[in-house]
């Protein structure tokens, strides 16, 4: 089966590395070069076992500080747009504890089956991406979120998930001795000793040559639209996407565009409840002394800011903000991350390097849960993979694997009668 893939950041190019190796032909279609996008600056987080979502029931006693504190990571800025409005109501009828829970349940199954799809994809091609698997800690700085960590470990732990535990201030700065400088600033952490780090934006670019190498076309065009069965009705097939660089024909379709996939699927007769939260990160080189620059990555959520290690550089990225499609980064921005480096960590970074400022637009849904495979009334020959939120890296080769099963199960011979 020939399928095209409208989408070339990290989910696109697992799921065009999963439908080759079934055998499939594929074209990947994007306007910027493969891992260019999103996935170019993002966290460098794989957080296969800790995966809280955003939306949970502590969120209602957060939003007078969300929705008016001038310092907060997480902005939520109303505007006169109705797909803003739309999703808000939604993220805040997912914000309680059941909705958590069955958010947690799924994602803890998809980023499983992602570190499978990871690791064989690793083994394969071995990367040069800064890989590892130093484990990781998330900061909390006061008791009652702590408490709150501890019941979501308790739950991830009855639903299979990986060895969790909570652990002392003085236990987290024996496990990253760089946290030496936080002792009597946090109530204690969640550590997980198999969470991994990689760089995205080279986990991209190999396997976007290693695709290449096996035939998959890449066309570097802006999507345009698509072009369906005049006869076929509301449902009809889809049989060519129109790019800049002119009409591409195919037997299936893969929307994996991130951020812009709602419009994209509005074209196709079906509503996509994704808006981009724009987060923002820094890199920076670090000092080789020991116990300068962490190793084990670590997650503070006081600030939501997370700090991953890779090679010798250390990403730091956070914030969220629902500010439409807007990707200006406000010097401000930039030097609350940096602060936040030197408080965390003030013997981390080379003083006066260039901090690489980037903004990205997060694909979030309302209740964290990716949209994967087919939707409502859209043409049954084309499938999503959006939606992915802060989870991207984490989640792209388990839903890749789950539409690469779709597409197994359309091509499989039908029983012997």
């Amino acid at each position: 089966m020939h399928i095209c893939i409208l989408g070339a950041g990290i989910v696109g190019l697992a799921t065009a590395w999963e439908l080759q190796a079934q055998g499939h032909a594929v074209t990947v279609v994007d306007q910027a070069a493969p891992g260019s996008g999103t996935s170019s600056g993002n966290g460098a987080q794989l957080s296969y076992s800790y995966v809280a979502p955003l939306a949970d029931g502590s969120i209602w006693g957060q939003l007078p500080k969300l929705m008016f504190a001038p310092d907060s990571p997480l902005k939520l800025r109303p505007q006169l747009d109705p797909r803003q409005w739309r999703w808000g109501l939604g993220f805040m009828a997912a914000c309680n504890e059941p909705a958590a829970a069955r958010t947690t349940r799924t994602l803890l199954a998809l980023a499983a089956d992602s570190r499978t799809g990871f690791e064989a994809m690793r083994a394969a091609l071995q990367p040069d991406c800064d890989f590892a698997e130093a484990g990781k800690l998330v900061l909390y700085r006061g008791a009652a979120g702590l408490a709150a960590a501890g019941r979501q470990v308790a739950l991830q732990a009855a639903l299979g998930g990986a060895p969790q535990r909570l652990v002392t201030p003085d236990e987290a700065i024996a496990l990253e001795p760089a946290l030496a400088s936080q002792h009597g600033q946090f109530a204690g952490a969640v550590y997980t000793a198999s969470e991994c780090v990689a760089d995205c934006l080279k986990v991209c670019q190999a396997l976007a040559a290693a695709l290449q190498a096996h035939g998959v076309r890449f066309v570097q065009a802006p999507v345009l639209g698509f072009e369906r069965d005049p006869h076929g009705g509301a449902g009809a097939r889809v049989h060519a996407v129109r790019t800049g660089a002119g009409v591409l024909e195919a037997e299936a379709f893969v929307l994996a565009l991130g951020a812009a996939s709602a419009r994209f699927g509005r074209a196709l007769g079906v509503y996509l409840p994704v808006y981009p939260l724009k987060g923002y990160s820094i890199t920076l080189p670090v000092h080789d002394a020991p116990g300068a620059a962490p190793v084990v990555s670590v997650t503070d959520t006081a600030r939501k800011t997370v700090f991953a290690r890779i090679g010798q550089r250390l990403r730091v990225a956070g914030m969220a903000e629902l500010v439409g499609e807007d990707l200006r980064i406000p010097p401000a921005r930039i030097a609350t991350l940096q602060a936040a480096t030197r408080a965390v960590f003030p013997q981390a970074a080379v003083e006066g390097a260039d901090p690489q400022p980037w903004a990205g637009l997060r694909p979030a849904t309302p209740s964290g849960l990716p949209l994967v495979g087919r939707l409502g009334r859209a043409p049954a020959n084309v499938l999503f993979n959006v939606g992915h939120g802060a989870l991207g890296f984490t989640l792209a080769f388990g839903t890749a694997r789950h539409v690469a099963r779709l597409l197994a199960a359309d091509t499989a011979p039908a029983p012997a009668a």
